[in-house]
């Protein structure tokens, strides 16, 4: 059965962007080093289109993990949207990709990751992508599809990369959760270069 988990980077204040949906200072980390990820060294083998991913050894290591257990990822529309349909290739290229949105989009980019857009909310796109994913993990990306998530109940475990950067504004991960309150478990802390990587499990 697959899992659920919610893997993304974050500064230490709390957000997964900018203001203006801008990454690049909480991202540096997936270039300060001289360990490439197989999986996109091999996708741009194939022709395509991939950031020129070399980590630090630890994070590679990480990383890497997240990638070989992924088996399909949900987000919401407007990371799709802003991320230009990642020229049709998703963020792990080849993974099936779920799109929660109330309007499919008329076209949509050819590559190698295919496209599902589920209009009837969010937990029917998991509830697919757990279909497809058989025992690896399902990813959940942006902020909003995640913090829904949370809210349902439908989250196995959060995979923080921690960076030391005060953004002081932008796109918050850990928002509208609710008063109920969610409890984990750390299971895993790995320190490198410009990063802590912090695993946890939700409490059910």
């Amino acid at each position: 059965m697959a899992k659920v988990i919610v893997a993304l980077t974050m500064s230490l204040d709390g957000f997964v962007a900018d203001d203006n949906d801008r990454v690049d200072r909480i991202f540096n980390w997936y270039f300060d080093g001289d360990t490439p990820i197989r999986h996109y060294r091999e996708a741009a083998d194939r022709g395509v289109s991939v950031p020129p991913f070399k980590l630090a050894s630890s994070s590679a290591e990480v990383f890497s993990e997240l990638v070989e257990g992924g088996g399909a990822v949900v987000t919401g529309r407007r990371t799709y949207d802003i991320s230009g349909a990642w020229d049709g290739n998703g963020p792990l290229p080849g993974l099936p990709l779920f799109v929660v949105t109330h309007h499919v989009p008329e076209q949509v980019p050819r590559g190698e990751s295919h496209y599902t857009f589920v209009t009837d909310g969010v937990a029917s796109a998991v509830e697919q992508a757990k279909a497809v994913a058989g025992d690896k993990y399902v990813s959940l990306m942006g902020s909003h599809v995640p913090q829904q998530c949370l809210q349902a109940g439908l989250v196995d475990e959060i995979q923080i990369h921690l960076v030391p950067v005060l953004l002081g504004a932008g796109v918050r991960l850990f928002d509208r959760l609710g008063t109920e309150g969610i409890g984990l478990e750390l299971t895993r802390v790995v320190d490198s270069p410009g990063v802590t990587h912090l695993r946890y499990r939700v409490r059910k």
